[in-house]
């Protein structure tokens, strides 16, 4: 059902340690060179390649590529009550948070009349991607849109695969999602060549399409596959981007007194998503190990999901990771660098105090990932295949840019005029120096 790895009494360095736990065979960087033809398709064919690509990837060829306006009217009208409120408590929650995200300007006066200023700025536009592969993800459109939404951003663009069973439109739940968040530009576009569109536009081959089908943004988020992650991967530097946010992927930090049952749970909850998805528990309790192995296979068999769930829990990103001590489990969960990183643990919040490595970390027994994928106002954008050493996850943060400015008077420039000469000389570079000169002679 799930490997076990067994850490005890081994001494790795930092780099052995990385390459002995679970991770998924098929890497970004493998991925990239499959989604790098598909990237120049879409940027020299546009709509057209579009389109072939739906064909070969989702089963169906979009007429509209863009979602049209009645298509959310509906989306709405259909959508059921308790899903509509689940949708609007989850959007206030995540507003709350993320407006409490926003970067404050400050203003340093160095000396008299010497003053550096810093803002924050929005991006001008922003693409939006949001998966429908094996699941249906509104709560992946609140998670993108209202943290661009938080930072300024004017113009939001959302893509998301088109059905074959809605008539070549994404799912109308994640339209209707969209139309609760005000957002009418929605694209029936998945996967790479999602991010290939929002990074190089995408100009119209049809007579609904227009001349042009979609501008170029200046960010793309948003999860995804391993294939989204390598996309984000190569158009990264003519777009900015979140993270790698690839195949999800939960960590859990247990120890004796976890219970078995919640533990087994939560993993099957992220191995629902994807065969590709990683479970793993780092645990210094051999009984612990056991008991969870033994729930796994009771409550894989009854899960809806459940030859998916096998697969991801049986594959070679999965395991049981069983270690010295918590000291040890600290290391190993470190290292890992989880998209969700739980800890079930005595003294679960100081435990948590001392990870530094991880997309999102959930505290105690009550604190599950799901909390997090809906109602916790946090997002659940988070970096992947350990990018959490680097990366943040999804926030205002994604979507706005410091600008610096720089006003000096006469006097103040006056006062470091010979040190910055000095500087320029040293560096070699003098007409650096003559034209601060030049303001004095």
């Amino acid at each position: 059902m799930i490997n076990r790895l067994d850490l005890r009494g081994r001494s790795l360095s930092a780099r052995e340690l990385v390459d002995a736990l679970p991770r998924a065979q098929l890497r970004v960087e493998d991925a990239a060179e499959r989604v790098a033809p598909i990237i120049e398709a879409v940027r020299h064919r546009g709509a057209d390649e579009l389109r072939d690509l739906a064909e070969r990837f989702d089963g169906v060829r979009p007429v509209h590529l863009r979602v049209p306006a009645e298509a959310f009217e509906d989306a709405l009208r259909g959508l059921a009550p308790d899903v509509r409120a689940a949708i609007e408590e989850s959007i206030a929650r995540v507003r709350k948070v993320h407006a409490a995200q926003l970067p404050q300007p400050f203003t340093v006066d160095l000396a008299p009349g010497a003053q550096v200023r810093q803002r924050w700025v929005p991006v001008a536009r922003v693409g939006l991607y949001v998966p429908g592969g094996l699941a249906v993800y509104p709560s992946s459109v609140i998670m993108n849109v209202v943290a661009a939404q938080e930072a300024g951003v004017r113009s939001l663009a959302v893509a998301s695969p088109p059905q074959a069973d809605q008539g070549g439109l994404p799912h109308p739940t994640i339209l209707a999602a969209c139309a609760l968040l005000g957002v009418d530009e929605v694209y029936a576009v998945g996967g790479a060549q999602a991010v290939a569109m929002f990074a190089y536009g995408a100009r119209g081959t049809e007579e609904q399409d227009g001349d042009v089908l979609c501008e170029p943004v200046a960010v793309v988020t948003g999860p995804g596959n391993v294939y989204v992650a390598a996309a984000k991967r190569l158009v990264r530097g003519v777009v900015g981007i979140d993270a790698e946010a690839g195949t999800t992927e939960i960590a859990v930090l247990a120890d004796a007194g976890a219970d078995p049952v919640h533990v087994a749970a939560d993993l099957i909850s992220q191995a629902e998503h994807d065969p590709a998805a990683a479970s793993v528990l780092v645990t210094p309790s051999v009984e612990l190990a056991g008991a969870v192995e033994a729930r796994l296979k009771d409550r894989v068999e009854g899960t809806r999901h459940a030859a998916r769930v096998a697969e991801a829990l049986g594959g070679p990103q999965s395991a049981i990771v069983v270690v010295d001590s918590i000291e040890h489990g600290i290391e190993v969960v470190d290292a890992y660098g989880a998209e969700h990183l739980e800890i079930q643990t005595a003294d679960a919040a100081d435990v948590a105090e001392r990870i530094s490595n991880a997309g999102a970390i959930f505290v105690g027994p009550y604190s599950p990932v799901p909390l997090g994928d809906y109602m916790a106002g946090s997002n659940h954008v988070l970096p992947t295949g350990g990018c959490a050493h680097f990366a943040s996850g999804l926030g205002v943060h994604s979507f706005v840019k410091a600008v610096q400015v720089v006003e000096y008077s006469a006097d103040a420039l006056a006062e470091v005029a010979d040190r910055l000469v000095a500087f320029a000389e040293a560096e070699d570079l003098p007409a650096h120096g003559e034209a601060v000169r030049a303001r004095f002679s």
